[in-house]
């Protein structure tokens, strides 16, 4: 998650599976949902449980890359991006380019 922007309907579709798994009493039976999942996606300070929403999640996980890759230039990532896709500028004022790779266009 934290190198590719993962689909919006793969996320909804995990975040159902957490969902049916939290609810479900065992294998046969469907549980009951005493709350919807928003709710319990909220953080324990507002009164949720602290689930995840999966795909603010991994928006989050690609910014800490980013930001990864502007403090720290001189890893080998960062230096590999530079030399393929923004030789001569810096992160922040770089293109898409032509024929980018999906770690690229993710980022």
């Amino acid at each position: 998650m934290n190198c590719f922007m993962l689909p919006t309907s793969l996320c909804r579709a995990l975040e159902q599976v957490m969902a049916r798994f939290r609810w479900r009493s065992n294998g046969i039976k469907r549980g009951i949902h005493w709350t919807t999942w928003t709710s319990l996606a909220r953080p324990k300070s507002y009164g949720g449980l602290g689930f995840r929403e999966l795909g603010q999640f991994n928006v989050a996980l690609l910014a800490k890359q980013c930001w990864r890759l502007i403090t720290h230039p001189d890893c080998f990532l960062a230096k590999v991006l530079k030399a393929r896709y923004y030789p001569t500028s810096d992160f922040l004022s770089s293109n898409l380019g032509s024929n980018p790779s999906y770690i690229w266009r993710s980022l």
